[in-house]
């Protein structure tokens, strides 16, 4: 008689557990950005500890609870297998090749966090009402930033509190460079759109609608309570403008093009406002509010550009002979800035610390395999964006994967021209939308749906 009551304190304590758990997760997410975009190693080694204390919370869990999964569903295994690639070859150049073994020691670091992550949410994020309040909080995160970054941009007289860094006429939040808030902004609203994307009402025959009830179908979104999401979404891309980020700002425009014309061919049951919403975004975001924060001024940076000004190029030209010279392992995680001066041919009007191509760098830095692995895995969770679009009936799972497919897109055009991946905010991020790619691919229907 006396075991009952025993068994329902631990039942209950495994509940609170396991809420914990995902409740730190989203803590976590919503921490990345604030010191400094997580990009000096003392701030990466800070959400590390996070990480790994909520890791060792999962395991005392599993532990306890004879039924909680201690292992990842199989279907996790690319991205864990690719991280643990990552972290193997890392630990091979620390033993042989590595030119600078505090750098490759951060990056072992730095994907053994980014693996235990992925591990947690594979397991946590096991539901759809758990995919929708992660997103809602890279949301949250995601207006905090732009909020701060836009106040800062129009106050300039006002400091930093965050570490008291030094802000330009680019907006940069907490982080230390411009392009990389510009990146972080892009995949934040990315998970927005998709998220928005799911909450529209859908109709089988919704092809035959005209344009003036698709309109009435958009009037509907913005009189709903769906309209703190959408100017949540606003409040994001003003920041977004005020990064006066080039490619941050092109990329997203153009990813967010491109794979709407793919869902429009692809969309399984395509919602009512989904024509009117994409294009709203370029009529209202970018024509509307950019003419009131100076859009202008991203147009003329991306109008002055040119081969001649700029020797990103350059880089990427001298940069191929150092991954010849060492193509199966490269020079050691985190060494491009430690290896590449004996390979510049000539001096540059700035200094590179980082390849401004993020191919190139993790090809210097890692090796050709590795690289192609990664590249490889960011295909396959594009892919399976691209199914969950067009044979999911899950409307969270449809509209997830649409803000996924266009954050890799994007990343994928950034990542040509800039090193937002360098950034322990941008590249855990990115991580967590790959696993939210294959968690929207993967996880059976909600029950209400299945009942249908």
């Amino acid at each position: 008689m006396q075991t009952q009551p025993i068994g329902c304190v631990f039942t209950l304590f495994e509940y609170i557990l396991n809420r914990f758990i995902f409740f730190f997760i989203c803590l976590i997410l919503f921490l990345l950005p604030l010191p400094l975009g997580s990009y000096r190693p003392w701030a990466v080694l800070a959400i590390g500890i996070l990480i790994c204390f909520n890791f060792v919370t999962h395991l005392a869990n599993s532990a306890l609870n004879s039924d909680q999964m201690l292992l990842p569903p199989r279907y996790g295994w690319p991205i864990l297998l690719s991280l643990s690639v990552v972290i193997l070859v890392c630990l091979l150049q620390l033993l042989s090749i590595s030119i600078d073994p505090f750098q490759t020691k951060q990056m072992l670091l730095k994907s053994t966090f980014l693996l235990m992550l992925s591990w947690l949410i594979f397991i946590y994020c096991n539901s759809a009402e758990r995919i929708k309040k992660l997103i809602y909080i890279v949301i949250f995160a995601g207006v905090f930033q732009a909020l701060y970054a836009t106040y800062l941009n129009l106050s300039p007289n006002i400091a930093s509190p965050f570490f008291g860094y030094k802000h330009t006429d680019r907006a940069i939040g907490t982080f230390t460079y411009s392009n990389f808030l510009a990146n972080y902004l892009a995949l934040c609203l990315c998970l927005g759109i998709g998220l928005l994307i799911s909450e529209l009402n859908r109709t089988k025959n919704s092809y035959k609608l005209s344009f003036k009830q698709r309109l009435r179908a958009l009037a509907e979104i913005l009189l709903s309570s769906k309209i703190i999401l959408r100017i949540s979404l606003i409040i994001i891309i003003v920041a977004l403008i005020l990064t006066r980020s080039r490619m941050g700002n092109s990329a997203f425009f153009i990813a967010l093009i491109i794979v709407s014309l793919l869902a429009l061919f692809t969309y399984k049951q395509k919602p009512k406002a989904f024509k009117p919403l994409i294009i709203s975004f370029f009529i209202i975001d970018l024509i509307v509010v950019g003419a009131i924060f100076d859009v202008e001024k991203v147009k003329q940076r991306i109008s002055e550009t040119s081969l001649q000004s700029e020797t990103r190029d350059e880089v990427v030209r001298d940069s191929v002979p150092l991954i010849l010279d060492k193509p199966l392992l490269g020079s050691g995680g985190g060494t491009f800035y430690t290896a590449f001066p004996a390979y510049q041919s000539q001096p540059y009007s700035g200094y590179y610390d980082n390849a401004h191509n993020d191919y190139v760098q993790f090809a210097v830095e890692l090796g050709i395999p590795t690289t192609l692995l990664l590249g490889g895995l960011v295909l396959y969770c594009l892919w399976l964006c691209i199914n969950t679009m067009r044979t999911r009936k899950t409307a969270l799972y449809q509209g997830v994967a649409f803000g996924c497919a266009t954050a890799i897109v994007a990343m994928m055009l950034h990542s040509s021209v800039d090193y937002s991946l360098q950034a322990g905010a941008n590249s855990i991020m990115f991580i967590v939308i790959l696993c939210l790619a294959i968690l929207t691919n993967q996880l059976p229907a909600p029950k209400r749906e299945r009942k249908k």
